[in-house]
């Protein structure tokens, strides 16, 4: 019984013992890690293998793609420039345009960039707003929309002539300056604006001194009121640095401040309210004041105009008058040769008449 026992236990107990086991198990885990590494391996070739291919596809698709467009498009003879269509609502020619934006018919209408030829036309003093097109297979349509001038303005103190002077520029009421090289009539009547010396005078960019932004404002203000038919400027000065000078088409002469311009166009409307209702002309007025308004009058120019036309026949003497007068005696009237009715002396004015 025993024999047997001991049998039993022989069969069931370990070859290996612990140390033997713990060596198993190491070259195990080993075995399995070299394995998955091999596996990584592959998969990553696997991953870029096929990223390889699909870059290589894309590629050759892309090259393909590109020559086909170069074939098609850009070396195609249908698709180029045969008319250069430009709109424009002011004084800029096709010439200095295209010029401008250097572009020419024959090129072909793909290779235009629009961006550029749309940044190149907008930089020019004149422009305010452009819109370019292209209209297969061969047009480009240009919209321009030019600055509209409101006001001549110089750094000189006076100026008789605008046209013929370097040193006067136009202006549009967002205050940019231009250099027409084609004038038209209508400039002639701009309003000018004198004595911007603060700042450097320069076609394109924009007056920056609040004097000439301010008598710009009292432009705006004046086309939108009453002032636009009774009171149309004519010359700002701005050289004195604290307030507006300014003359209208009657040689008036108003004073204004920089400040709260509305409530002093208020105040001269009344003015010439009252001067429209007293038939008098305003020579000049401060409007700098708050009260007692120092105001002067002028002659009409209706009066100035007919004593031009026709003067008096003799020039009237002003003469002085005693405070007490000599008693005068009374003449006898000259008789004639007759003796019976006085002789009276015509004028000869009247002589003429009678003749």
């Amino acid at each position: 019984m025993n024999f047997g026992q001991k049998s039993s236990r022989s069969r069931n107990r370990r070859v290996s013992n612990v140390r033997q086991r713990r060596q198993q198990h190491l070259l195990d885990v080993k075995v399995r890690s070299r394995r998955a590494t091999q596996h990584r391996i592959r998969r990553a070739m696997g991953v870029l293998c096929r990223g390889f291919l699909i870059a290589a596809l894309c590629g050759a698709a892309y090259a393909g793609v590109r020559e086909g467009a170069r074939r098609l498009l850009f070396e195609n003879s249908d698709f180029q420039i045969k008319t250069i269509e430009l709109q424009t609502d002011g004084t800029l020619q096709r010439e200095q345009v295209l010029k401008a934006v250097d572009l020419h018919e024959g090129e072909n209408i793909f290779k235009v960039n629009l961006a550029r030829v749309h940044d190149s036309i907008q930089r020019l003093p004149q422009t305010d707003e452009v819109q370019v097109v292209r209209k297969l297979p061969g047009e480009i349509d240009i919209h321009v929309v030019e600055r509209k001038p409101v006001a001549w303005i110089t750094s000189e103190k006076e100026i008789s002539d605008p046209f013929a002077s370097d040193a006067a520029f136009l202006v549009d009421a967002r205050g940019i300056l231009m250099k027409q090289k084609k004038l038209l009539p209508e400039y002639l009547g701009l309003p000018l604006i004198l004595g911007c010396s603060s700042e450097s005078l320069e076609a394109g960019k924009a007056v920056e001194s609040p004097e000439a932004k301010t008598a710009l404002e009292l432009l705006s203000l004046s086309e939108r009121s009453f002032l636009q038919m009774r009171f149309q400027i004519r010359e700002i000065d701005i050289s004195k640095k604290y307030c507006l000078l300014v003359t209208d088409k009657n040689r008036a002469r108003v004073t204004l401040g920089f400040n709260d311009l509305q409530t002093q166009l208020r105040r001269l409307e009344q003015f010439l309210v009252y001067c429209d209702d007293s038939k008098q002309e305003l020579g000049t007025v401060n409007l700098l004041v708050q009260r007692n308004i120092p105001v002067t009058f002028a002659e009409a120019p209706a009066a100035i105009i007919n004593d031009t036309i026709a003067p008096a026949v003799e020039p009237r003497i002003m003469k002085a008058i005693p405070v007490a007068a000599p008693e005068k005696t009374a003449a006898p009237a000259p008789k004639s040769r007759a003796g019976s009715t006085p002789f009276i002396r015509a004028n000869p004015r009247q002589r003429q008449k009678t003749d």
